[in-house]
């Protein structure tokens, strides 16, 4: 196999040693419905030798992500419900998320759009659902703040960036644009001068939120791309999952948020995992992760702590879970979303 690509078949992934000749039949089932890729900066990160590396937990694929649960849901924190018009999600008053692609360069095994990116996904928005995503911003001047996500934004060329760019600098109300990403993670040389001046639109301020849930994926190269973005006046922040056999102890847990701190990036969330379809062996319950949470205080610096929230499911947005998340009967927990409405997790429905 050639290093130098990304791997994107099962087969390659038997061919570089990723998976078992034994594995291939659960596998292949498993790419049927949800993408493959891992970048060459990922797959040289996995320690074959390792049947629990944390890297290639998240990446290659498990014939348990075939194991749907009764409270999974293709759409697990109801984007599609707050989906004014094609490419753009209105949850809160003051931002809009912009989805103007939804493939990746890599495929995380835990993603909540799952059943939305990659080849069989979304796609890229046409020129016409483009234009209609802008003037929809455009008309709606409580609009502070555009988050790009999707997929992966920063897998547009520099030119496609710069013309959303452009378009967001002419609309005066925005004042904040948001790139959320992996790409100086798992594709750190993409971050050039070109793709930085791309991300930076006139008169706005810029910031990128770096996906990353595991110390070791902060290497070198990520850490020198993520240098490139700071110095050239682009804010970081972070966010992580909670992964069972990823990140799911205290030591690991630290490790990366000072990773993040020494790479200049300020972290800011560490998300409680969605229900997405197939993802349950991911999964641990709010206790436990509120009471990694709790381990983290005093261990690390106060620069060091994120904020650990769940995205309620049914489109409801973010919650805290914190010391005033409420036990309830039955081994849920009541949270509030942010306009006062009191939900259960796990739903009951």
């Amino acid at each position: 196999m050639n290093a130098s690509r990304p791997i994107r078949t099962p087969a390659e992934l038997v061919d570089t040693g990723l998976a078992a000749t034994r594995d291939l039949p659960g596998i292949e089932a498993v790419a049927e419905r949800y993408a493959i890729a891992i970048s060459p900066a990922m797959a040289a990160l996995i320690d074959r030798h390792d049947p629990s590396d944390p890297i290639a937990r998240q990446f290659v694929p498990d014939p348990a992500e075939l194991n749907v649960t009764p409270d999974e849901r293709a759409d697990p924190i109801g984007d599609l419900a707050h989906s004014p018009v094609e490419g753009i999600v209105h949850r809160y008053p003051d931002r809009v998320l912009l989805k103007a692609v939804h493939v990746c360069p890599v495929y995380c095994r835990f993603c909540f759009r799952r059943e939305m990116v990659g080849p069989q996904g979304l796609g890229t928005l046409s020129p016409e659902a483009m234009d209609r995503a802008f003037s929809y911003i455009a008309d709606h001047p409580e609009v502070w703040e555009v988050i790009l996500t999707g997929g992966d934004p920063l897998v547009l060329s520099p030119r496609r960036l710069g013309e959303i760019t452009a378009r967001l600098a002419a609309i005066d109300h925005v004042k904040i644009v948001r790139f959320h990403t992996r790409v100086p993670v798992v594709e750190p040389e993409r971050i050039d001068e070109a793709l930085i001046s791309a991300l930076k639109a006139s008169g706005k301020t810029t910031y990128v939120a770096l996906h990353a849930n595991h110390s070791r994926e902060l290497t070198p190269e990520a850490r020198a791309a993520c240098a490139r973005l700071v110095d050239a006046g682009i804010a970081m922040i972070s966010q992580s999952v909670l992964l069972k056999g990823v990140n799911d102890d205290a030591d690991t847990l630290a490790a990366l948020m000072r990773a993040f701190v020494e790479t200049r990036v300020k972290p800011y969330y560490l998300h409680h995992p969605d229900l997405a379809p197939g993802t349950s062996h991911f999964r641990l319950s709010i206790e436990e992760g509120r009471a990694l949470m709790a381990s983290l205080r005093g261990r690390i610096s106060g620069l060091c702590q994120p904020t650990y929230i769940l995205d309620i499911p049914g489109g409801y947005g973010k919650a805290v879970i914190g010391p005033d998340a409420l036990r309830a009967d039955g081994g849920s927990i009541t949270v509030s979303d942010f306009k006062g409405g009191e939900h259960a997790y796990p739903p009951s429905e």
